[in-house]
C-alpha cells in the first residue's frame, strides 16, 4: 500500500497495490501540474479523501486540488465505464520518495498524438534529485 497526502494533510489518498509504473503526461495541463500518475478505479484500489477544489478539464476528467495548500492530488473522470467504474489517478509526487522512488517512468504524449511513447529507462527517483 502506499499513501500520500497534499502539504497541509486536508487531502489523502491511499493505494492499494504496488503500482508497476508511474505516468508522465505532456498534455497542457499535466506538464504544467508537474504531476506523475498511478491509475486504478474509484473506490476499488485506490481511494481518496478529504474536502478538494476541482478544475473541469473538457468532457473528459477533472483535477481535484487542495483548497488550502494547492497542491493537485488526484484527477478522476467525469464518466463511467461500459462496466460502472470511474478511473483515477493520483499524484505520486505527495507521497514519500521511498515509496515509489523504484517506479519505472511511462510516457504518455497528451499533447499531440494521445498515445503511449517508448520508456526511456527512468524512474520517479530521477525526477527527484
Amino acid at each position: 500500500m502506499i499513501q500520500g497526502a497534499c502539504h497541509c494533510g486536508a487531502v489523502q489518498w491511499r493505494f492499494e497495490s504496488t503500482p508497476e509504473s508511474a505516468t508522465a503526461c505532456n498534455c497542457t495541463v499535466c506538464r504544467r501540474y508537474g504531476v506523475l500518475w498511478i491509475y486504478d478505479y474509484e473506490g476499488e484500489g485506490v481511494h481518496v479523501s478529504g474536502p478538494t477544489q476541482a478544475y473541469i478539464r473538457g468532457k473528459a476528467l477533472g483535477f481535484h486540488f487542495c483548497a488550502t495548500c494547492g497542491c493537485v492530488a488526484y484527477w478522476r473522470a467525469l464518466q463511467t465505464n461500459k462496466e460502472g467504474k470511474r478511473r483515477l489517478a493520483v499524484n505520486v509526487r505527495l507521497t514519500e520518495p521511498e515509496a515509489v522512488a523504484h517506479l519505472p517512468i511511462d510516457h504518455f504524449d497528451g499533447l499531440v498524438n494521445f498515445e503511449d511513447l517508448p520508456r526511456d529507462g527512468k524512474c520517479v527517483a530521477d525526477y527527484w534529485f
